[in-house]
C-alpha cells in the first residue's frame, strides 16, 4: 500500500512542479513585456497556486483509477509510459505555444487558438523562420524532459494485490479529488479569474495555468453566453435606451449624390497609434470627411470585418464570423445594396477560407470573392500572408478604373501587409511594425493619387478605416483610448466637403451611418447606430476581447472583467453607472446572438 501511495504523491506533486517550472520560464521568455522582480516570480508561483493544483487532479485521475486495478489486476508497464507520452506532448504544445506565441497574442491559451488551427498556413505566416525553428526544438526538447521526468521520478505503482482496507482510502479520496477540481465547496468553481492578483496584466497572465484556461474556454462558448445575464429583461431594455438608435434625422449631408460608387477598405491593425508614421493618410484627412473619436468594437479581423460590415457587435469569447448559422442571419452592407441595384466584389489577399470569411462573406451579399487563390503563383506570396498589398491596391484601381456608369458598384477590400511578421518589400523605418505601416500608408496615398486622375472618381465614395488596433510599444488592451481608436474617413468626389465628425462612435456604426447618408432603411442594423443623426443623443462605444469589455462616453470610461467580475480600469466620475451599462449592453448584445 505505502509504495503504491507513495507513486501517487509522486506522480501529483511532479505535474505540480512541471506547472510551476512552467510559470517561471513563461516569465523569463517575456522578459521584455513588462518589469518584474523576484517577488513578482515568487507571488506568480503563490496565486497561481490554486489553479495548478486543480488541473494536476484532472492528470491524476487515470493513474489513480489504474493504481486501484492494478490492486486486482496486473497492468502492463507500458501502459503507464502510454499515458506519460500523451502527458508529455500535451504539455509541451500547451506551455511551448504559450510561452512562445505570448508576445503575439497577449493573453494566454484559449479554445480560440483551435479555431485558427483549421488553417495552419497562416498560422504560420505570422512565425519567422527562426521562431518557427524555436518552437519545433522546445517542443521536441520539453517533450522529451517531461516524459523523462514522469518516466524516472514518478515511475510506475507496484501491482500487486492489495487488501480492502487500501480499496477503501481510495473511495474515500475520490470526493476529496472531486472537491479540488471544483475548487472547494462554495458556490464559485474554479476559474481563471480566481488567481488573478495585481494590475499588471502580465503577472495576472503568468499565473493562469495555460492547460486549464484552453480547456475552460473551450467549456464556455456559446451555450455560457447566459453568464451575461445580470438583470431583468425590462431593466436591461431600460437602462439600454437611447444606446442604439437606428432612425436617421438629418439636417445636412455630406455628399454629393445619394447612390455614389463605394470601396470600403478595412487596413489591417492601423490604429490611429501609428499616425506619425502614416503621414500621407494624416493628409488625406483634410481633404475628406474625418470621424476623428471612431473605435474599434474587438481586438481581431474577423471580428471587427462583422463590426464594420455587418453593423453587429463584437463578443468577449467568440467570434461570430466562425458561426456559420449565425453569420447566415446577418445584416450586410452588401446585401442591402444589392437590393439596390450595386454590384457587389471583395478582394482579400490571403486565404479567403481563413476563420470561415468565405461563408460570411456569401451570406452577407457579397457576389464575387477574389483571394490570394485568384492571382498567378508567382504573386501569391509576395508576403507570408499571401498577396502583398501595393498588388492588390493595383486590382481595386484596375476594377474602379475599368467601372461603367451602367450599374452602381460597392467593393470591399481587406488588406494585409501590416501583419506580422511585417514583410513588406521597403525599408523605410528601423522598427519593422512602424515600417509595415509606412509601407500601407504609401499604398494608400498612391492608390488614391492615380484614382483622383479617373473620371470614375467624381462619382466614387471611399471609406477607409481599420479592421482594429494593435499591441505594440508601451499600447496595449490596458490602454484602451489608444489602442482602440481607428481612423475613419470618407474621401472621393462624391463627398461635398472636408469635414471633421468629433462624436464618438464604433466601427459598428459605418453601416447606419453610410445608409443614412443614402437615405437608405437600416433598421436591419440593430446595433449599428447613425452617428451623424439627431436621434444620436448618448455617443457610446464599446470593445471586448478575452472576457472583459470597455465602455467609454462623455463622462471617461471603464474596463470590467467577467472572470473577476469587478473593474480593473477606472477612469470615470461615474464609474458605478457605466459599469451597470456596460453589463447591460452586453447582457442585450449576446441575447440578440443566441435568439438567432
Amino acid at each position: 500500500m505505502k509504495k503504491r501511495l507513495s507513486y501517487l504523491i509522486r506522480f501529483y506533486l511532479l505535474t505540480v512542479l512541471i506547472f510551476l517550472i512552467a510559470k517561471w520560464v513563461f516569465m523569463l521568455f517575456n522578459h521584455a513585456q513588462t518589469t518584474y522582480t523576484m517577488g513578482d516570480m515568487l507571488a506568480v508561483w503563490r496565486h497561481g497556486m490554486s489553479l495548478d493544483l486543480s488541473t494536476a487532479l484532472y492528470f491524476f485521475i487515470l493513474p489513480f483509477l489504474m493504481t486501484m486495478v492494478g490492486m486486482w489486476v496486473n497492468l502492463p508497464q507500458k501502459l503507464f509510459k502510454s499515458y506519460y507520452i500523451f502527458i508529455a506532448v500535451a504539455f509541451a504544445l500547451a506551455f511551448v505555444s504559450d510561452t512562445l506565441m505570448y508576445k503575439f497574442w497577449h493573453f494566454k491559451l484559449d479554445a480560440a487558438w483551435l479555431s485558427y488551427l483549421e488553417t495552419p498556413k497562416e498560422v504560420f505566416a505570422s512565425l519567422k523562420a527562426g521562431l518557427l525553428t524555436a518552437l519545433l526544438f522546445f517542443l521536441a526538447m520539453s517533450g522529451f524532459l517531461v516524459y523523462k521526468a514522469y518516466d524516472k521520478w514518478a515511475g510506475m505503482p507496484v501491482c500487486k494485490r492489495g487488501s480492502w482496507l487500501e480499496q477503501a482510502i481510495y473511495i474515500l479520496m475520490m470526493p476529496l479529488m472531486v472537491i479540488g477540481i471544483r475548487g472547494g465547496l462554495g458556490e464559485s468553481t474554479t476559474n481563471t479569474g480566481q488567481v488573478y492578483y495585481s494590475q499588471n496584466q502580465f503577472l495576472n497572465h503568468a499565473a493562469v495555468n495555460p492547460i486549464f484556461s484552453f480547456f475552460y474556454t473551450m467549456s464556455h462558448q456559446l451555450d455560457d453566453l447566459t453568464e451575461y445575464q445580470f438583470f431583468d429583461a425590462e431593466e436591461c431594455e431600460k437602462m439600454t435606451q437611447g444606446v442604439y438608435t437606428t432612425a436617421s434625422v438629418h439636417r445636412d449631408t455630406l455628399l454629393n449624390t445619394d447612390r455614389p460608387d463605394i470601396l470600403v477598405i478595412l487596413m489591417e491593425g492601423a490604429g490611429e497609434q501609428f499616425e506619425t508614421v502614416m503621414p500621407h493618410l494624416q493628409e488625406l484627412k483634410k481633404e475628406g470627411v474625418y470621424f476623428s473619436q471612431c473605435f474599434a468594437n474587438s481586438w481581431r479581423t474577423d471580428r471587427g470585418t462583422v463590426c464594420a460590415l455587418s453593423g453587429y457587435p463584437s463578443f468577449p469569447n467568440l467570434s461570430v464570423m466562425k458561426m456559420t448559422d449565425k453569420s447566415a442571419a446577418m445584416a450586410g452592407i452588401a446585401k442591402t445594396l444589392r437590393q439596390q441595384g450595386y454590384d457587389t466584389h471583395y478582394l482579400y489577399g490571403g486565404d479567403i477560407n481563413f476563420t470561415n470569411m468565405r461563408s460570411y462573406m456569401i451570406a452577407t451579399g457579397w457576389e464575387t470573392l477574389t483571394s490570394m487563390n485568384d492571382y498567378p503563383l508567382s504573386e501569391q506570396r509576395t508576403s507570408q500572408w499571401g498577396v502583398r498589398d501595393d498588388i492588390t491596391f493595383a486590382t481595386v484601381y484596375q476594377w474602379i478604373s475599368q467601372a461603367d456608369d451602367k450599374h452602381r458598384h460597392l467593393w470591399g477590400y481587406s488588406t494585409l501587409s501590416s501583419h506580422e511578421p511585417w514583410d513588406v518589400p521597403v525599408k523605410k523605418l528601423d522598427d519593422e511594425v512602424e515600417n509595415s505601416f509606412a509601407y500601407l500608408d504609401d499604398c494608400l496615398y498612391d492608390f488614391v493619387s492615380k484614382l483622383k486622375a479617373t473620371p470614375q472618381w467624381k462619382n466614387l465614395l471611399i471609406v477607409v478605416t481599420s479592421d482594429h488596433g494593435i499591441v505594440h510599444g508601451k499600447i496595449d488592451h490596458m490602454t484602451p483610448l489608444q489602442m482602440n481608436h481607428i481612423p475613419m474617413l470618407w474621401l472621393g468626389g462624391a463627398v461635398r466637403q472636408p469635414r471633421v465628425i468629433d462624436v464618438l462612435c464604433n466601427q459598428s456604426d459605418l453601416p447606419a451611418t453610410l445608409f443614412g447618408q443614402l437615405h437608405l432603411n437600416h433598421d436591419d442594423f440593430t446595433f449599428s447606430r447613425d452617428v451623424l443623426s439627431e436621434t444620436y443623443t448618448a455617443p457610446t462605444v464599446v470593445h471586448n476581447f478575452n472576457n472583459v469589455q470597455w465602455i467609454c462616453d462623455s463622462t471617461g470610461h471603464v474596463l470590467y472583467d467577467f472572470d473577476l467580475k469587478k473593474l480593473t480600469i477606472n477612469e470615470s466620475p461615474d464609474a458605478e453607472r457605466l459599469e451597470r451599462l456596460d453589463k447591460a449592453m452586453i447582457q442585450l448584445t449576446t441575447t440578440d446572438l443566441l435568439n438567432r
